[in-house]
């Protein structure tokens, strides 16, 4: 359940494109730990000097993550639990509020200290660079290992003469659970102290509160000449300036009125040889199964560091690696691409031992329902939600399977099956919010629900048997995806009208009770259900779903489009009176594009071409699209109190104001839908705004990194709002908007694997001559595109590995208003169809052989 808070604060953000640099960090000599280098090689890194306090860091592996701010310290940040969503994590727990360094007495990064004066971003790590002082270069490299519950700490120290260092680090725990938040009942508040010891030049802090085993580990493999605990040990932040847990708080606080934490300092000498640099590693390695298990976490991290960087950096090689664009004319795009790759890497997250629990929204803590032993994840967004949602990883799954992560998808998805079993008891329907602990938030079956969690299940299960193939998880989901339906049928349509009833996912006042995007999303997982059905030769629920859907797609029109406001209306059914069915209820909301961003099967979308075309043009206008994106909810005419600031693009009257924060995921299903309609001009606008909030060092917080929300008229850039109040720095289906237009829509890569098809008919965007795809993973094989044009000729190249006994289908997208004169297949004249599409007229041929390459010869 998130609602962001609304700040009417204007924006104005230049249009300047960063341009992504490769570095070569230092080479470290032999350690006096034995560490060895940093283990780094070439490799792509964005980075920043500007406003670093003000800016958060992050990095993330499966298994942990870290988040500061760009300098290297630790302020308080996120508002789940305010103040600690920071700091050094494990799922399900915080470890530490922070870990900082001295070097001869002089803190890293802190005011009058040594100054931070460079942060870079790379795949899978982060450095910080740090002023030379007395010739003396320090520089920080930080990452998560492959599979491990730690993150490690890199310090290379470089001197041009010989020279010993007193380097000393203090490290201030804070173990606690991801539930309960500040605002639950129990609540974060009942934390109980941490006890920190030294223990074989370690330091160890424990937490042993009633069911509780939770430890934390940090250190390095050598011995300390001094070391020391107690409860204060914060560096530079020391004394820390507290948070409240409610009301006004600081300008910036260094920890949060929660905090139970203990603290501790070691110290190393290190000796110096003149102009050879090394490195000093040092783990933050923790458990929730007790100190033990996490000491066995701390010395795996430090056995090979600068093996685990190496790692590190090759399995996100491998990430790039799939999903390789050239994108001439539109760069921006192509390097978007490459990032939101990594930022889906970042996003997955892993837990074990969950105990399942209904939580009530906050207002119960009962017995867990059961236990699941595993579960893995599309995170939704850093610092504040890194934990499994429906509502995100069904959009995300789009955007996992065009990146060649399928493998993610479908574990997110079982995840959400396995909870949403235990704790809803095989009903059928699908939680909405679980954190790493177990606990759900909402979803369960006493809960009103979000009903577009529900029908789009199915359609995610669907999507992934096309990509992959996979007739086992096929099966392996069928059963729920059946039980997804029936519970919706049975369950959220209390008029009898058809159109289910329940949340969606706008959370605004004033909607009726069946809304748009459930709506859209029932009629395509119903078509997506019959499908799979089809498939496994159940007639009779292919029948029953297909039935459904028919009738609804018949009188979806005359139901929701409301021509006044030249959009589809986001709910029906009056809020004052329900029994008054088909109200339509018109609040400019961005649901109100669902129907022509869901794509049904066969790619057809659920809006036909008059309604369509009429609706996005509208949303065009400056009423719904700032320069960043889309806004949650347009301007126009209301009755609410605080009026609509803005230009106003009709005259119905909504019962809600504008909002005019333009969200990613908002941005990403308008790109989706203008390609859906073959509109890659108009689409382009969308796709180059979320790549801006990624990569444009004059709008990002943290570079590489797509946000929730994107600076906006209603919503002031992260980087000027307070740690504790802002949107999630990096969230994961913003890349929807990203890897979704450029895989399937313009290079047009249609897989229907568990069928036995492929269909490659790529859209070049209008000023563009070529696009190309290299290893797109489908199934165990790949296939690679390219599309060019030449004056009359459009060419589509298209070589598939590893797709043995698949149909293939090979085609090309034609310019508007032009017809064909001669298609050729490998040289040669050839027959070939046409077909009107919702994107255009496709030209199409059977393929032959592992690369087909066609040829289409426009008439004059």
């Amino acid at each position: 359940m998130r609602n962001p808070p609304r700040i009417a604060l204007p924006l104005v953000v230049p249009t300047v494109v960063a341009v992504a640099v490769a570095l070569v960090p230092p080479t470290a000599g032999a350690a006096p730990d034995g560490g060895g280098g940093d283990g780094l090689a070439r490799t792509v890194e964005l980075a920043e000097t500007t406003r670093l306090a003000d800016r958060r860091a992050l990095v993330s592996g499966e298994r942990a993550y870290a988040m500061g701010d760009e300098t290297g310290l630790y302020p308080a940040t996120g508002w789940h639990i305010k103040g600690e969503m920071g700091g050094f994590w494990s799922q399900p727990i915080k470890l530490l509020d922070g870990i900082w360094f001295a070097v001869d007495g002089a803190w890293l990064g802190g005011s009058g200290g040594i100054a931070t004066t460079r942060y870079a971003r790379g795949w899978g790590y982060q450095r910080f660079e740090y002023a030379q002082t007395g010739g003396l270069r320090v520089d920080r490299v930080e990452l998560v290992p492959r599979d491990g519950r730690a993150t490690l700490v890199g310090l290379t120290l470089t001197s041009p003469t010989p020279r010993d260092v007193r380097l000393a680090t203090e490290a201030h725990s804070e173990l606690m659970p991801s539930y309960p938040w500040g605002w639950t009942t129990p609540s974060a508040s009942g934390e109980t102290p941490d006890s920190g010891t030294v223990r074989d030049g370690k330091l160890v802090f424990t937490d042993k509160a009633a069911g509780r085993d939770y430890a934390a580990v940090v250190g390095t493999v050598s011995d300390p000449v001094a070391s020391t605990t107690g409860p204060g040990f914060r560096g530079p932040q020391e004394p820390p300036v507290i948070c409240p847990t409610e009301g006004p708080v600081p300008a910036r606080c260094d920890d949060s009125g929660y905090g139970r934490g203990a603290g501790g300092r070691l110290e190393h000498a290190v000796s110096l040889t003149p102009n050879r640099p090394r490195t000093v590693w040092f783990a933050v390695a923790g458990s929730d199964k007790g100190e033990r298990a996490a000491r066995s976490e701390f010395d795996r991290a430090l056995r090979n560091p600068a093996g685990a960087l190496r790692s590190v950096v090759d399995a996100r090689r491998a990430v790039s690696a799939h999903t390789s664009v050239d994108l001439p004319g539109d760069e921006l795009l192509a390097r978007s691409v490459e990032w939101s790759k990594q930022n889906l890497a970042d996003s997955t997250q892993s837990a074990r031992d969950l105990a399942i629990r209904d939580v009530d929204e906050g207002r119960a803590y009962p017995a867990p329902a059961g236990r699941i032993a595993a579960a893995r994840w599309s995170g939704a967004g850093f610092p504040d939600y890194p934990w499994l949602f429906a509502t995100d990883g069904e959009y995300t799954a789009h955007a996992l399977v065009a990146a060649g992560m399928a493998d993610v998808a479908k574990d997110h998805l079982r995840a959400l099956r396995d909870v949403s079993d235990l704790l809803n008891a095989r009903s059928g329907k699908v939680v909405h919010e679980v954190v790493p602990t177990g606990d759900v938030y909402f979803g369960a079956n006493d809960d009103a629900g979000n009903t577009d969690e529900t029908v789009k299940f199915p359609s995610a299960v669907a999507l992934l048997w096309r990509w992959t193939g996979d007739d086992r998880f096929r099966d392996e989901m069928y059963d729920f995806a059946v039980r997804n339906l029936r519970y919706v049928q049975a369950n959220l349509d209390v008029d009898g009208d058809g159109w289910p009833e329940g949340l969606g996912n706008v959370e605004r006042s004033g909607m009726g009770a069946e809304k748009l995007d459930s709506t859209v999303y029932y009629v395509r997982g119903l078509l997506d259900l019959a499908t799979l059905a089809d498939s496994r030769g159940d007639t009779a629920v292919a029948s029953w779903a297909r039935g459904i859907a028919e009738g609804l797609r018949q009188r979806f029109d005359a139901t929701w489009w409301d021509a006044a406001g030249r959009g589809y209306a986001e709910s029906i059914d009056s809020t004052t009176d329900p029994t008054n069915d088909n109200t339509r209820i018109f609040q400019r909301h961005w649901t109100g594009l669902t129907p022509m961003e869901a794509e049904l099967p066969g790619g057809t979308p659920l809006a036909g071409q008059s309604t369509a075309l009429v609706g996005l043009d509208q949303r065009e206008r400056p009423c719904y699209t700032g320069d960043l994106g889309l806004f949650h909810t347009g301007t126009g005419p209301t009755s609410a109190p605080a009026g609509n600031p803005g230009p106003s693009c009709d005259e119905v009257v909504s019962t809600v104001p504008s909002e005019r924060a333009a969200f990613s995921l908002n941005t990403a299903v308008m790109a989706v839908a203008e390609g859906n309609y073959g509109r890659l001009a108009q689409q382009r606008r969308y796709t180059t705004a979320n790549a801006r909030i990624q990569l444009d060092p004059t709008v990002w917080e943290l570079p590489g990194a797509m946000p929730e929300v994107a600076p906006s008229p209603d919503f002031v850039a992260n980087i000027d709002r307070h740690m504790t109040e802002r949107s999630m720095v990096l969230q994961a289906w913003g890349t929807y908007g990203v890897l979704w237009p450029v895989v399937h829509q313009q290079l047009g890569v249609a897989p229907d694997l568990g069928n036995r098809a492929l269909a490659v008919v790529p859209q070049i965007p209008a000023g563009q001559s070529r696009i190309a795809g290299r290893d797109i993973r489908l199934g165990g094989g790949s296939v690679d595109v390219s599309a060019s044009r030449d004056g009359r000729r459009l060419g589509t190249t298209v070589s598939v590995r590893g797709l043995g006994g698949i149909a293939l289908t090979v085609g090309a997208v034609l310019p508007e208003g032009a017809s064909v004169e001669q298609v050729r297949v490998n040289g040669s004249p050839a027959t070939f169809t046409t077909v009107r599409t919702a994107r255009g007229i496709e030209v199409r041929v059977a393929a032959r052989g592992a690369t087909t390459r066609i040829e289409v010869i426009l008439a004059p």
